[in-house]
């Protein structure tokens, strides 16, 4: 277990909004998850009862379609909320793709915290608008851009979210696989298969173990130009 007040993603998490009181306030409510890899934390449709803040590891959020398909709906990494919703059962289901760490909360004692110290509840408001945006950007993504172009700006976007956290490199790690990334850009495995093959092919990319080494910045960043 990690204190509140020595986690080294405090300042990227909602409790960023605390202060020292209020997070022993926070840390009472605290529940530590240790999750191995490929392990469900919640189920699409199941009654949400737990908030949860991911500490470390990567998470996939996915939603069934009626018709049987999968949409991964994005990949949750250390400092990112899951549960933020008004209804009463979640939309989207929950898989660790790495092992993962976790603060969980119970969704009640969250919900009074949050009463009681409204700077959470600011902050609360603040993560929902930063991924309503990132919702409309990825809409954006699917409805215009050409297969290449969508892969591209996946790359680029997950690049300078592993960046924030751990600092700028070349290097990219991709803890999910091709089926993942194409059910998140609403294209098939074969697809993006062909897109990183021709990369490397033309050097713009590099295969390294659980991820790629960007070697051509300038030519991705031009696939995703305006």
């Amino acid at each position: 277990e990690v204190a509140c007040d020595t986690c080294r993603v405090r300042l990227v998490a909602v409790c960023a909004a605390l202060d020292e009181a209020e997070l022993a306030e926070l840390e009472s409510i605290t529940e530590h998850r240790v999750l191995p890899a490929r392990r469900t934390l919640f189920q699409q449709g199941d009654a949400v009862d737990s908030v949860f803040t991911v500490t470390s590891g990567t998470v996939r959020l996915q939603s069934e379609l009626s018709d049987g398909r999968r949409q991964v709906v994005g990949f949750a990494v250390p400092g990112d909320f899951l549960g933020l919703a008004l209804a009463d059962r979640y939309g989207f289901s929950a898989e660790t793709l790495t092992p993962a760490t976790l603060c969980r909360f119970d969704r009640r004692d969250f919900v009074r915290l949050v009463e009681r110290h409204p700077a959470l509840l600011s902050r609360l408001h603040a993560v929902a608008s930063h991924e309503l945006g990132i919702a409309q950007a990825h809409m954006l993504v699917l409805g215009r851009r050409r297969a290449e172009e969508r892969v591209a700006a996946f790359l680029l976007r997950w690049r300078d979210r592993i960046a924030a956290l751990q600092g700028a490199s070349p290097t990219v790690p991709l803890p999910m696989g091709r089926q993942d990334i194409a059910d998140h850009l609403g294209l098939t495995i074969e697809t993006v298969s062909r897109v990183f093959a021709r990369w490397m092919r033309e050097r713009i990319v590099l295969g390294v173990p659980d991820g790629v080494r960007i070697l051509d910045d300038a030519r991705l960043a031009s696939l995703v130009a305006d």
